[in-house]
């Protein structure tokens, strides 16, 4: 589990296709406090460490994330937003967020508002039922509040510390984004179904 704060933004050094794709990941973490194993979220998806060094760590990941993400557009150099697992007594400052992505939404639109950003993102139908106004979602790893929606788009507004210590301040139109609702909001859903 993870509380979409994110805690480094690393840069991938290494990307090679072994059957799974296997992704070399910078990191200012100190890797001495990182199990093989461990789970760390890189832009929202959680992936398995399998190999460490002083300054990096390696994961592998299946064709089955690759197909439900934006992993496909990683590329060497590419900067991407990081958290290490929630530990028990840990500050929850985000939500609660699993690391498993729902889909990709689409960067549609962006306007500054003040110092901020306000950028629109458009969901799959299937997904943007799930996205209310003052609801979270985990967007490439982030914990953010949704300021607006209005079908399948949906609002979100960057203040600038957080554009600044994650890879927000890099966005672009057309960026494609890893989302992860929030699991109140699909259970909610599934109980309304049942109901």
């Amino acid at each position: 589990m993870f509380t979409g704060i994110i805690t480094d933004v690393g840069t991938i050094a290494e990307l090679e296709q072994q059957g799974d794709l296997r992704a070399r990941i910078l990191t200012s973490y100190d890797t001495a406090t990182i199990d093989i194993g461990a789970s760390i979220a890189s832009d929202g998806v959680c992936l398995t460490v399998i190999a460490l060094g002083e300054d990096w760590y390696d994961v592998q990941i299946s064709a089955e994330t690759v197909s439900k993400t934006n992993l496909d557009s990683w590329t060497t150099g590419k900067r991407i937003n990081l958290e290490r697992a929630l530990k028990v007594g840990d500050e929850l400052g985000g939500h609660i967020v699993s690391g498993h992505v729902d889909g990709v939404a689409e960067v549609v639109a962006m306007t500054d508002e003040g110092d901020s950003t306000r950028v629109t993102l458009r969901a799959a139908k299937e997904l943007a039922r799930f996205i209310a106004p003052k609801g979270s979602v985990a967007l490439n790893g982030t914990s953010l509040t949704v300021n607006g929606v209005d079908g399948c788009d949906f609002g979100i507004n960057f203040i600038p510390h957080t554009k600044e210590v994650t890879t927000w301040g890099d966005v672009k139109l057309g960026d494609r984004i890893n989302l992860e609702i929030d699991t109140l909001a699909r259970y909610v859903a599934r109980l309304q179904e049942a109901g």
